[in-house]
Parts: structure tokens; sequence; C-alpha cells
């Protein structure tokens, strides 16, 4: 298990299931929206189930298709770049913090598409140029510069990019 749980002494427990209530709203839990075993993990934690079981819920899920990390790895990359307009970084991170696969991340990094990534990056840089009040042409560029760096694109297409709107 991760150190979610063991970490955070000061986790407080919402409300508990009993075993067989678990594999039911687990199951619904799944079946609602792609969930990783990370994820499930943490909420059967929560839900005050133990170790021996929860190990023994995540392998009823696996074997019946309601987890599926490369799934979930593809669709959680397509959805952050769709909806959220995180670059391939960010998205590599938040994927390595709920344990997926380095090779199951590759996989759903590349549902993004080239051309659709550098334009959402271009969009993105317009609007923040745009927006950002500074005088100074250098402090206004190290200001976007940071934010697209922040939201997880690349260095190199971040600094083309810039250099495409001046």
């Amino acid at each position: 298990m991760s150190g979610w749980g063991r970490n955070n002494p000061k986790q407080v427990r919402k409300t508990t299931w009993t075993v067989e209530e678990a594999e039911e709203k687990i199951a619904a839990f799944c079946a609602y929206q792609e969930r990783c075993v990370w994820e499930v993990r943490r909420k059967l934690f929560e839900k005050g189930i133990a170790e021996a079981q929860i190990e023994k819920l995540i392998g009823f899920l696996l074997r019946e298709k309601f987890i599926d990390e490369g799934r979930y790895a593809r669709a959680f990359a397509r959805g952050k770049f769709r909806l959220k307009k995180w670059g391939k970084n960010r998205i590599r991170m938040e994927l390595k913090m709920r344990q997926v696969p380095e090779d199951l991340i590759r996989k759903g990094l590349l549902e993004i598409d080239p051309t659709e990534y550098y334009d959402t990056l271009l969009s993105e840089t317009e609007k923040k140029w745009e927006k950002t009040k500074e005088p100074d042409l250098y402090k206004k560029r190290f200001k976007v510069v940071g934010y697209l760096m922040q939201r997880g694109f690349e260095q190199d297409l971040v600094q083309e990019a810039i250099d495409s709107l001046l």
C-alpha cells in the first residue's frame, strides 16, 4: 500500500463498510468512472477494510475488468489534456503519483495527438501572454514560461511557442 494510509495517522475514517457491502460498493465505484488500483486501495482503506480483504477485492476487480490500469492511463491522459489543458509532464507525474507503471504511462500519453497538443500549447501561451500585465518584456516572458511549465508543457516547446508570438 502507498504511504497514504500508514503515514497519515490523523486520517479519520468517515464510515465503514462490511466486507460483503464492500464488494458491491467498490464495483459500483469502479463502474462509475475509470479507476486505478491506488484509488481503489485508498477508498477501501478509508472505509476500514482490512489489508488482506483489500487484496482479495482488488484481485476480483482486476479479474472482472472493473479495473484496468492501461485503460485508466489512456482515459486519464485524454481527459486531463482535453479538459484541463495539462501538458505531458504534469500528466506523467500525476500518473506516477497514482502508482501506474511507466510503460502504461507511455502508452497513455500516446493518446494525445501531437498536432492538437501543440495547438493547445499555442492557445494557452497566447491567453497567458494577453492576461499577464507586465511592462518588462523579460519578466513577462519569465512569468508565462513558468505558468506553462507548471501546467506540464515541455520547456523546448514552451520556448518555441513564445518565440512564435514575438
